[in-house]
């Protein structure tokens, strides 16, 4: 995309960090999810994760963002070994994550949803979720209760919500799922516009031609291992990844 503004980091915002993933080992009884997985999201980029079902990349997900303890290996953010840090502290150091399954709060408002998000960090959670609302177009249902909008909406709301804590780092499983056209187009220019301000992204994805056009590096995984990495297009091309994720 030309012509990209860095208009969505507001003042105060952390530093940048690397998240690196050296030697991931996840068993399950006798079967390595992910077996020896390497990776590094960084800063000011998009990294995608692709693979068919069954991959390992929901796993390795789990494993990075601290709600699986991985059997082997280590995960760094920011050159800080995190291995063994539970998921909120792993927030307040700058992680955030969105699901595969929406998980919202449906009794509460689409603001107040958002709001849990940012009082992840202190003081000035207002601003924080007012700042994630506009980003995201949520200003006109801020006082709606989340419960009753429909699928492509409360993806925009879990999205703001990680938003809204200022990672430096933010994990997306899928976060085009369920979104029109126009929330599409609308998603694609905030993240490409959060790695332009820094921050390191890292999303699972299934749609190639999101993947071609959003992500600057590609991680295919196939049976828990990485088969190949590297930039966008030859990844997408490479014989292994054509036949493992079925293009």
């Amino acid at each position: 995309m030309s012509g990209r503004r860095h208009t969505t980091t507001p003042p105060g915002t952390p530093p940048t960090a690397r998240l690196t993933a050296r030697g991931i080992v996840r068993r399950y009884g006798g079967i390595e999810a992910v077996a020896g997985v390497d990776l590094v999201a960084a800063p000011g980029r998009v990294t995608a994760l692709i693979g068919p079902n069954g991959a390992g990349k929901s796993t390795l997900f789990d494993c990075l963002a601290g709600t699986v303890r991985p059997d082997a290996g280590r995960v760094l953010l920011g050159g800080r070994d995190v291995t063994r840090l539970p998921v909120h502290e792993r927030v307040r150091l700058g992680l955030a994550r969105t699901f595969q399954q929406i998980a919202v709060f449906p009794t509460l408002s689409v603001a107040d949803n958002v709001r849990v998000g940012a009082e992840q960090r202190s003081g000035a959670a207002d601003g924080r979720t007012a700042r994630a609302l506009a980003v995201f177009g949520l200003g006109a249902l801020a006082a709606e209760p989340a419960g009753g909008q429909p699928t492509g909406v409360l993806r925009l709301v879990e999205l703001a919500r990680a938003l809204a804590g200022e990672p430096r780092v933010l994990l997306l499983d899928e976060p085009a799922a369920g979104l029109d056209t126009a929330q599409t187009a609308r998603l694609l220019t905030v993240l490409r516009g959060l790695a332009d301000d820094g921050m390191a992204l890292l999303l699972v994805e299934h749609d190639p031609d999101l993947v071609a056009e959003l992500a600057d590096t590609v991680y295919a995984m196939a049976d828990g291992r990485v088969v190949a990495a590297g930039p966008t297009a030859a990844v997408l091309a490479d014989p292994r990844v054509v036949h493992a994720w079925g293009r």
